[in-house]
């Protein structure tokens, strides 16, 4: 099997309510390059990032990863994913501290408490490790997904407009965390209304006209 990280979509399409919303989409991305779906809404960007993540079967074509295809290989995709979507499956009774461990655990890696602390502090959260996340604001539970970001070992991040909710402060934070994967080698595929400016050249895929 082959180690080349590269996500490769062919000829994939969408059907919704009797109509296209895309088709013949095919696209690669590989180590180190960033990929910003752009299109108006309810051309189907959501629906795209949950085909490109295994969660929304394609009727047509085919996506692969590290050379197989991720439906065949979903055990070795999912080790490799992270998805940050509309819900960020937080336990609201858990704490962060909590929810960032379970969460590491269930990736497949272990996680020291002080690690995750660092992590939750470099996120503005200093107080808030053990406070149960329902008391959380919106953007504070925004914060505790980019803390999830920084613990991540995954190489592929697909993230469904990750500024929402995000103050200055968390935004450049953000940008440092996504310039960082990127210079290790890691691959992004992201949608945003807002710009987001990276150290890094980005492939620019439009859906709709």
């Amino acid at each position: 099997m082959t180690q080349d990280l590269r996500l490769q979509v062919h000829s994939i399409a969408c059907e919704r309510g009797g109509r296209w919303l895309f088709e013949d989409v095919s696209f690669s991305v590989q180590k180190g390059q960033a990929l910003y779906l752009q299109g108006n809404n309810g051309v189907g960007k959501t629906t795209m990032l949950r085909m490109l993540c295994g969660l929304t079967p394609c009727i047509k074509g085919d996506i692969q990863w590290r050379g197989q295809s991720i439906i065949k290989n979903k055990m070795l995709f999912n080790r490799d994913l992270l998805y940050w979507g509309h819900l960020f499956a937080f336990k609201d009774e858990l704490t962060p501290l909590e929810n960032l461990q379970i969460d590491a655990a269930i990736a497949g890696f272990a996680v020291e408490k002080e690690e995750v602390q660092t992590a939750l502090n470099n996120q503005g959260l200093i107080n808030k490790h053990n406070l149960a996340m329902k008391f959380l604001s919106q953007g504070q539970k925004r914060r505790v997904a980019l803390a999830r970001l920084q613990l991540s070992r995954a190489s592929l991040w697909v993230l469904d407009e990750p500024l929402v909710a995000l103050d200055h402060h968390s935004v450049n934070r953000l940008r440092s965390l996504l310039t960082t994967h990127l210079a290790k080698g890691g691959l992004l595929i992201f949608t945003s209304h807002q710009p987001i400016l990276l150290d890094m050249e980005l492939i620019y895929f439009r859906l709709g006209l």
